[in-house]
């Protein structure tokens, strides 16, 4: 089965919308997300032009702020602090990454923890990692019961599996990298629900041994096709994060060699079409909840 991020994605925002909808009479308003794009990177302006036109979608008050790659480190903090003191803003983010000499680490800590979207500031990796994280199992999500943001690829990742009716409780999880933004992250959500999880990385010695013991393997490498039949179990629920351009074509490609992987697996995702359009469902529901834990 392949399992479509982009059809799922819908789902969420058009149930955030209609939730959203209720929020003026309720509230006076609706959501508010910042986001901060320092330099004219084209990636990232790609990625800020969804993330405006999911805001859309769900009725959520989006607003971005251009700033120059040459904008000093003191002048951007003095933004988040504007942001973090304005009570009509509930999310902030600030698009990644940042020039050479801003300290990436030091503008996220900046950001007021209730209103981080991203779920990268340390009080919030704290949380994830001293407690169970509020993945809700619905579409939607946007509860005020949430009590901390949960990373948006990690939170897209588990709702993909549970999706497709994947039970992950006593499963081996194997997840290939472990960055603070997607591998840890993921590997935490998965032993919340009682998978056996092992991280593997670039110095990880007999990787394919380890991969093809796999029920779960979610790959997050960056490296295009990576991944090949040989090192993938028959039967293994196949969770691609990668976006490559493929060095022969320059097209789209994953971390996973799809057309080699795809017969074996009971499950995977495309890429484009699978776990990116998930990362921005979730920021949508983790504005609303940022919302809601400030008017409830």
């Amino acid at each position: 089965m392949i399992i479509s991020g982009k059809d799922l994605s819908a789902k969420i925002k058009a149930e955030l919308a209609e939730q959203v909808a209720t929020f003026p009479e309720k509230y006076g308003r609706v959501p508010h997300l910042v986001v901060i794009l320092v330099g004219e990177d084209p990636a990232s302006q790609s990625y800020v032009r969804g993330k405006a036109k999911a805001s859309a979608l769900v009725g959520i008050k989006n607003t971005t702020i251009e700033l120059p790659a040459t904008i000093s480190e003191d002048e951007l903090l003095g933004k988040i602090h504007e942001l973090n003191a304005d009570d009509g803003v509930d999310g902030i983010l600030v698009q990644l990454p940042l020039p050479s000499h801003i300290n990436e680490d030091k503008i996220i800590f900046a950001i007021d923890r209730e209103k981080d979207v991203d779920g990268f500031h340390p009080l919030n990796v704290a949380a994830l990692w001293n407690g169970r994280a509020p993945v809700s199992t619905k579409a939607s999500a946007g509860s005020s019961d949430e009590e901390f943001a949960v990373p948006c690829t990690p939170q897209g990742i588990i709702r993909l599996i549970e999706e497709a009716g994947v039970e992950i409780k006593g499963k081996h999880a194997v997840v290939i990298g472990r960055s603070r933004i997607v591998g840890l992250p993921t590997a935490k959500l998965l032993l919340d629900r009682n998978a056996t999880v092992t991280i593997c990385h670039s110095r990880t010695q007999n990787l394919a041994s380890i991969t093809k013991q796999a029920d779960i393997l979610v790959v997050a490498i960056g490296r295009p096709r990576f991944v090949t039949a040989d090192m993938v179990a028959p039967g293994a629920v196949v969770i691609d994060v990668g976006v490559n351009r493929d060095p022969e074509t320059g097209k789209l490609c994953g971390d996973v060699d799809f057309d080699a992987v795809e017969p074996l697996a009971s499950v995977i995702t495309p890429v484009p079409g699978g776990v990116g359009p998930m990362t921005i469902a979730c920021l949508m529901a983790n504005t609303v909840s940022a919302f809601l834990r400030k008017v409830n």
